[in-house]
C-alpha cells in the first residue's frame, strides 16, 4: 500500500516545483501545505505570517500536514520550517517516505527570489539562508533519503524521487 511522500528542504530547494512533477509521475495528489493555508486564510503566506506570527503559523502548518497524512497517499509539500519543528520529521516518517531536497544556500536564495516574498528571508537573504541551513539541516538530515538538487533540472530530481518511491514499494 502506498504511503505519502513528504518533501523537505530550504525555501527555494525546489519542493513545490519538484513535488508537482512527482505527483504527476506517480500519479498522486499534490498537497501543497502553503497553498492550502493561502486558500484557507485568503491571503499570501507573508501576510498570514505577519498576522498570526511564526509560532501560530507553524501550528497551522503542523495541523495541515497531520490532516494530509490522515488522508489518501499523496505528495505532501510543507514549508521549509515545518521539518525543523521538534518531532515533526520523526512522526512523518511513520506514515511517509520523507525526502530532503538539498541544495546550496546560494542556489536556494536565487530560486526563492523568483516567487513570493518569504518572511524568513527578511534582511540579507544570503546570510539568512545560511543561518536557516545551519538551524534546520540537522532536522532535514533525519529524512529517509537526501536528494541533491544542485545543478539538476526539476524533472531529473522528480524522476529520482519517483524511482526512490517505487524502490521502497511506495507506489
Amino acid at each position: 500500500m502506498p504511503r505519502h511522500i513528504v518533501l523537505v528542504g530550504l525555501p527555494g530547494s525546489g519542493k513545490s516545483t519538484v513535488g508537482r512533477l512527482v505527483a504527476q509521475g506517480l500519479p498522486a495528489p499534490l498537497i501543497d501545505i502553503d497553498g492550502l493555508l493561502v486558500r484557507e486564510m485568503g491571503m499570501p503566506v507573508s501576510q498570514i505570517f505577519g498576522m498570526v506570527g511564526e509560532a501560530r503559523f507553524r501550528e497551522m502548518e503542523r495541523d495541515a500536514v497531520n490532516a494530509a497524512q490522515g488522508g489518501n497517499p499523496g505528495v505532501i509539500v510543507p514549508g521549509g520550517g515545518w521539518a525543523a519543528q521538534p518531532g515533526q520529521l520523526e512522526a512523518a516518517r511513520a506514515l511517509s517516505l520523507v525526502l530532503y531536497l538539498r541544495c546550496l544556500p546560494a542556489t536556494a536564495v536565487s530560486r526563492s527570489q523568483q516567487g513570493e516574498t518569504r518572511p524568513v528571508l527578511a534582511g540579507d537573504p544570503a546570510q539568512r539562508m545560511r543561518a536557516l541551513l545551519d538551524e534546520r539541516e540537522p532536522f532535514y538530515l533525519l529524512a529517509d533519503h537526501t536528494v541533491q538538487t544542485e545543478h539538476k533540472a526539476p524533472e531529473a530530481v522528480a524522476a529520482e524521487i519517483v524511482g526512490l518511491a517505487r524502490l521502497h514499494g511506495e507506489w
